[in-house]
């Protein structure tokens, strides 16, 4: 597995808060917004699709403070104090998966999730859908494993055992499938199917 170790995330960076309509309410570190129940602050998700349909899935590094070695959707992060919701997932993508991708923006939620005595997630959370067919090089700071799976392969797995899953990811592909399945089905499909 091609992978880099460069650290491109810290405790110290300065995340968005929000209030519940997501406005702008100030700033604060991101180890403070994941305190406790944790702040209410901008991020975003990401789930990105090759061109035979197949989702990228990462495993999150061991050294993560919340849902460490847990399988995720394929990048998932915050804009930082200053940054655009579109220079943002671009960023990270490339950061985490060394990967470039056109991505488009679906829906946003809030959700509060605890982990714990870690602290919790407590995210207003823009959901992307995109496509990349980029060798992926993972960041191993970020990035324990990652793997390709079919969308039926997903719901089988989390119908069978969702508590490897974050709680994100199975927030957001339930959603996905239920209110945003003719979108989701232009990714899922693939691009050799739509051509015959």
């Amino acid at each position: 597995m091609a992978s880099t170790d460069k650290i491109v995330s810290s405790d110290d960076e300065t995340l968005i808060l929000v209030d519940a309509d997501d406005r702008e309410t100030g700033f604060l570190d991101k180890a403070r917004c994941h305190d406790g129940a944790g702040v209410l602050h901008r991020a975003f998700s990401v789930f990105l699709f090759n061109d035979a349909g197949q989702l990228l899935l990462q495993q999150r590094a061991p050294g993560k403070r919340l849902w460490p070695n847990f399988w995720s959707n394929s990048c998932c992060s915050h804009p930082r104090k200053g940054e655009s919701m579109a220079e943002a997932t671009l960023r990270r993508i490339e950061e985490e998966l060394g990967i470039r991708a056109n991505v488009e923006f679906v829906y946003k939620f809030s959700y509060q999730a605890q982990y714990g005595d870690e602290g919790a997630e407590h995210e207003l959370c823009w959901v992307f859908l995109g496509r990349s067919n980029d060798a992926v090089k993972v960041n191993s700071n970020e990035i324990a494993a990652f793997r390709y799976v079919q969308a039926q392969e997903l719901s089988a797995e989390l119908a069978a055992d969702s508590a490897m899953f974050t709680p994100w990811l199975r927030m957001e592909w339930q959603r996905l499938q239920e209110e945003f399945s003719g979108r989701l089905a232009v990714y899922t499909t693939s691009v050799k199917d739509k051509a015959s």
